[in-house]
Protein backbone atom coordinates (compact mmCIF):
# COMPACT_ATOMS: atom_id res chain seq x y z
CA UNK A 1 0.00 0.00 0.00
CA UNK A 2 2.89 2.21 0.78
CA UNK A 3 4.50 1.26 -2.17
CA UNK A 4 1.36 2.05 -4.18
CA UNK A 5 1.29 5.43 -3.08
CA UNK A 6 5.43 6.76 -3.90
CA UNK A 7 4.41 5.00 -7.09
CA UNK A 8 1.52 7.14 -7.88
CA UNK A 9 3.20 10.43 -5.65
CA UNK A 10 5.92 9.79 -8.55
CA UNK A 11 3.43 9.64 -11.42
CA UNK A 12 1.52 12.54 -10.40
CA UNK A 13 4.99 14.33 -10.00
CA UNK A 14 6.11 13.29 -13.66
CA UNK A 15 2.60 14.29 -14.46
CA UNK A 16 3.01 17.66 -13.63
CA UNK A 17 5.94 18.31 -14.87
CA UNK A 18 5.19 17.09 -18.36
CA UNK A 19 2.16 19.57 -17.97
CA UNK A 20 3.96 22.41 -17.22
CA UNK A 21 6.23 21.21 -20.24
CA UNK A 22 3.49 21.46 -22.32
CA UNK A 23 2.15 24.49 -20.99
CA UNK A 24 5.33 25.85 -22.54
CA UNK A 25 5.80 24.94 -25.41
CA UNK A 26 1.89 26.24 -25.86
CA UNK A 27 3.10 29.27 -24.38
CA UNK A 28 5.78 30.31 -26.90
CA UNK A 29 3.26 29.66 -29.42
CA UNK A 30 1.46 31.66 -28.27
CA UNK A 31 2.37 34.88 -29.94
CA UNK A 32 2.64 33.57 -33.35
CA UNK A 33 -0.94 33.06 -33.59
CA UNK A 34 -2.67 35.45 -35.98
CA UNK A 35 -4.69 38.25 -34.40
CA UNK A 36 -8.41 37.63 -34.56
CA UNK A 37 -10.31 40.07 -37.66
CA UNK A 38 -13.16 40.81 -37.71
CA UNK A 39 -13.76 40.31 -41.31
CA UNK A 40 -16.14 37.02 -41.91
CA UNK A 41 -13.23 35.51 -43.95
CA UNK A 42 -12.19 31.76 -43.06
CA UNK A 43 -8.78 30.44 -42.65
CA UNK A 44 -7.75 29.28 -46.52
CA UNK A 45 -10.52 31.50 -48.45
CA UNK A 46 -9.52 34.12 -50.64
CA UNK A 47 -7.99 37.53 -48.87
CA UNK A 48 -7.30 34.95 -45.64
CA UNK A 49 -4.21 35.86 -43.97
CA UNK A 50 -3.90 33.03 -42.25
CA UNK A 51 -1.40 30.55 -43.78
CA UNK A 52 -1.29 28.09 -41.47
CA UNK A 53 -3.43 24.70 -41.13
CA UNK A 54 -6.38 24.99 -38.78
CA UNK A 55 -5.85 24.12 -35.49
CA UNK A 56 -7.33 24.48 -32.11
CA UNK A 57 -5.36 27.47 -31.32
CA UNK A 58 -6.23 29.55 -34.62
CA UNK A 59 -9.97 28.98 -33.69
CA UNK A 60 -9.97 29.81 -30.04
CA UNK A 61 -7.48 32.06 -29.66
CA UNK A 62 -8.23 32.82 -25.89
CA UNK A 63 -8.07 28.82 -24.97
CA UNK A 64 -5.56 28.57 -22.06
CA UNK A 65 -1.94 27.57 -22.33
CA UNK A 66 -2.22 24.83 -20.22
CA UNK A 67 -4.19 22.19 -21.34
CA UNK A 68 -4.55 20.47 -17.80
CA UNK A 69 -4.61 21.70 -13.75
CA UNK A 70 -2.07 20.77 -11.67
CA UNK A 71 -2.84 18.25 -9.72
CA UNK A 72 -4.83 19.58 -6.32
CA UNK A 73 -2.76 19.24 -2.96
CA UNK A 74 -4.60 19.91 0.54
CA UNK A 75 -3.33 21.64 3.13
CA UNK A 76 -3.74 23.51 6.53
CA UNK A 77 -3.51 27.13 6.43
CA UNK A 78 -1.34 28.42 9.66
CA UNK A 79 -4.22 28.94 12.34
CA UNK A 80 -5.79 25.10 11.52
CA UNK A 81 -2.01 23.41 11.53
CA UNK A 82 -0.94 25.47 14.98
CA UNK A 83 -4.11 23.58 16.24
CA UNK A 84 -3.52 19.77 14.76
CA UNK A 85 0.33 20.26 16.86
CA UNK A 86 -1.67 20.98 19.54
CA UNK A 87 -4.24 18.37 19.59
CA UNK A 88 -1.58 16.08 18.75
CA UNK A 89 0.67 17.37 22.05
CA UNK A 90 -2.76 16.82 23.72
CA UNK A 91 -3.10 12.86 22.08
CA UNK A 92 0.14 11.98 23.05
CA UNK A 93 -0.33 12.84 26.94
CA UNK A 94 -3.57 11.16 26.92
CA UNK A 95 -5.58 14.11 26.66
CA UNK A 96 -8.08 13.07 24.15
CA UNK A 97 -11.04 15.22 25.10
CA UNK A 98 -8.32 18.24 25.08
CA UNK A 99 -7.58 17.31 21.52
CA UNK A 100 -11.24 16.68 20.31
CA UNK A 101 -12.08 20.10 21.35
CA UNK A 102 -9.24 21.49 19.44
CA UNK A 103 -9.45 19.97 16.47
CA UNK A 104 -12.92 21.20 16.55
CA UNK A 105 -11.94 24.56 16.76
CA UNK A 106 -9.75 23.77 13.34
CA UNK A 107 -12.94 22.50 12.07
CA UNK A 108 -14.46 26.00 13.00
CA UNK A 109 -11.78 27.59 10.94
CA UNK A 110 -11.39 25.38 7.88
CA UNK A 111 -14.56 23.16 7.61
CA UNK A 112 -14.24 21.56 4.49
CA UNK A 113 -10.58 20.64 4.78
CA UNK A 114 -10.04 16.78 4.73
CA UNK A 115 -7.03 16.66 6.46
CA UNK A 116 -8.79 17.63 9.42
CA UNK A 117 -11.19 15.30 9.20
CA UNK A 118 -8.60 12.38 8.57
CA UNK A 119 -7.30 13.80 12.44
CA UNK A 120 -10.44 14.20 13.67
CA UNK A 121 -11.01 10.88 12.36
CA UNK A 122 -7.83 9.16 13.81
CA UNK A 123 -8.74 10.98 17.40
CA UNK A 124 -12.12 9.22 17.02
CA UNK A 125 -10.72 5.80 16.30
CA UNK A 126 -7.91 6.08 19.50
CA UNK A 127 -11.57 6.96 21.43
CA UNK A 128 -12.75 4.11 20.17
CA UNK A 129 -15.33 5.25 18.68
CA UNK A 130 -15.04 3.74 15.25
CA UNK A 131 -18.46 5.25 13.53
CA UNK A 132 -17.56 8.34 14.33
CA UNK A 133 -14.36 7.66 12.53
CA UNK A 134 -16.25 6.46 9.48
CA UNK A 135 -17.89 9.54 9.54
CA UNK A 136 -14.91 11.63 9.39
CA UNK A 137 -13.57 9.35 6.71
CA UNK A 138 -16.44 9.63 4.98
CA UNK A 139 -16.48 13.38 4.74
CA UNK A 140 -12.34 13.64 4.32
CA UNK A 141 -12.84 10.73 0.97
CA UNK A 142 -16.11 13.50 -0.48
CA UNK A 143 -14.04 17.07 0.19
CA UNK A 144 -10.28 15.42 -0.80
CA UNK A 145 -11.53 14.91 -4.87
CA UNK A 146 -8.21 15.73 -7.16
CA UNK A 147 -5.72 15.49 -3.82
CA UNK A 148 -4.36 11.88 -4.68
CA UNK A 149 -2.27 11.78 -1.26
CA UNK A 150 -5.31 13.04 0.77
CA UNK A 151 -7.67 10.63 -1.20
CA UNK A 152 -5.44 7.94 -0.22
CA UNK A 153 -5.04 9.13 3.84
CA UNK A 154 -9.28 8.99 3.33
CA UNK A 155 -9.11 5.72 2.39
CA UNK A 156 -6.71 4.52 4.62
CA UNK A 157 -8.89 5.99 7.49
CA UNK A 158 -12.11 4.83 6.34
CA UNK A 159 -10.83 1.37 5.68
CA UNK A 160 -9.45 1.24 9.53
CA UNK A 161 -12.61 2.50 10.49
CA UNK A 162 -14.66 -0.50 8.94
CA UNK A 163 -12.08 -3.17 10.11
CA UNK A 164 -12.41 -1.53 13.47
CA UNK A 165 -16.06 -2.10 13.31
CA UNK A 166 -15.28 -5.84 11.81
CA UNK A 167 -16.50 -4.79 8.46
CA UNK A 168 -13.33 -6.31 6.63
CA UNK A 169 -14.80 -6.89 2.92
CA UNK A 170 -15.55 -3.36 2.62
CA UNK A 171 -12.48 -1.94 3.80
CA UNK A 172 -10.66 -4.31 1.95
CA UNK A 173 -12.94 -3.33 -1.18
CA UNK A 174 -11.97 0.87 -0.29
CA UNK A 175 -8.42 -0.13 -0.59
CA UNK A 176 -8.63 -1.79 -3.98
CA UNK A 177 -10.44 1.29 -5.44
CA UNK A 178 -8.08 3.46 -8.31
CA UNK A 179 -7.02 6.40 -6.22
CA UNK A 180 -7.05 8.62 -9.80
CA UNK A 181 -9.23 11.29 -10.25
Amino acid sequence: MVQEFHALRSIAALFAVAVLLGGCSLASRRPNLPEPSSSPETPGSPGSSITEPLSLETLTPDAPTEPHAPPRENRLSAATRSLVTQARTLMSHGDLDGASSTLDRALRIEPNNPLLWIELGRLRLAEGDAHQAEGCGRKALSAASGDVGTTAESRRLLADALRAQRRNQEASEIERQPLTH
